[in-house]
């Protein structure tokens, strides 16, 4: 057996009062929605203002519910649609884990607009202090994967392989921990620098192009080290599922940066 580093053999369960309990997947999607909202608040009073805070408040249920909605049906359609059409009970068991990003970003994206339809904001400006915040949802998501031992890498003879439990009994990469640093560390700083910058502001949606460019490259350098869901495996030769939905994201964020930098730039931020 090649070298390995121990797993940190931690309950899935965060608290079990016999009739309820409370898991770390759960509790990395309220916290992190929690401590998004709070970084929004503070966002949206750089000049100048985005929302008033009730806005900022009454986003976070929005949000909420794009991204739960949107990241389950994602996961659903995108990843195992033959295994749920035959048990449909289970589509609404979210707390079992089974979220896709994807799914998700285009539940807060519908959410969003709609939001600022009501509001009369700019679903520009809105859309780049999401995306700022949204970096800390990705990174406790991705550590809750980890300590549910899910999503976990390919084999490796690396000093950083680790046995999972369900992984067999080889050394595999911590894929969890490469995507919570490169996915929510490193973009949370690169974007948290940017959104300071007055040049950044003024021209609203180059945030929001910067982030999905930031995590599509992120999200496609990972999947070489993340084991492929075996029900799918590769799609096309040495391409994933997580790296195919990832090509249309970087896109997207290159043709909205160029849109944002074409249109005048707003005076007073």
């Amino acid at each position: 057996m090649l070298f390995a580093l121990p797993f940190p053999a931690i309950d899935p369960v965060a608290l079990d009062l016999g009739f309820f309990q409370v898991r770390w997947y759960a509790l990395a999607y309220i916290v992190s929605l929690m401590l998004a909202w709070r970084y929004l608040v503070r966002l949206s009073d750089l000049p100048p203002q985005t929302m008033e805070r009730k806005d900022a408040d009454d986003l976070l249920v929005w949000m909420a519910l794009g991204v739960i909605l949107g990241g389950r049906l994602g996961y659903v359609l995108f990843y195992k649609l033959e295994y749920f059409l035959q048990n449909p009970a289970e589509i609404l068991q979210v707390w079992q884990g089974g979220m896709a990003f994807h799914g998700g970003l285009l539940g807060v994206t519908l959410a969003g607009i709609w939001f600022c339809r009501q509001r009369k904001l700019d679903p520009w400006r809105v859309g780049d202090l999401v995306a700022c915040a949204a970096p800390i949802g990705l990174l406790l998501g991705r550590i809750a994967n980890f300590i549910n031992g899910e999503l976990y890498g390919r084999v490796t003879d690396s000093a950083m392989g680790m046995v999972f439990p369900g992984g067999g009994p080889m050394p595999r990469h911590p894929s969890q921990l490469y995507e919570a640093a490169l996915e929510g560390v490193i973009l949370f700083c690169v974007m948290a620098i940017l959104v300071r910058r007055e040049s950044i502001r003024s021209q609203p949606g180059q945030l929001i192009g910067i982030f999905l460019i930031g995590y599509g490259l992120a999200r496609s350098i990972v999947e070489f080290f993340r084991q492929p869901d075996a029900h799918l495996g590769y799609i096309l030769g040495p391409v994933t599922m997580g790296q195919m939905l990832s090509v249309p994201m970087i896109l997207l964020g290159l043709a909205i940066v160029v849109y944002a930098r074409r249109r005048p730039a707003l005076t007073g931020t």
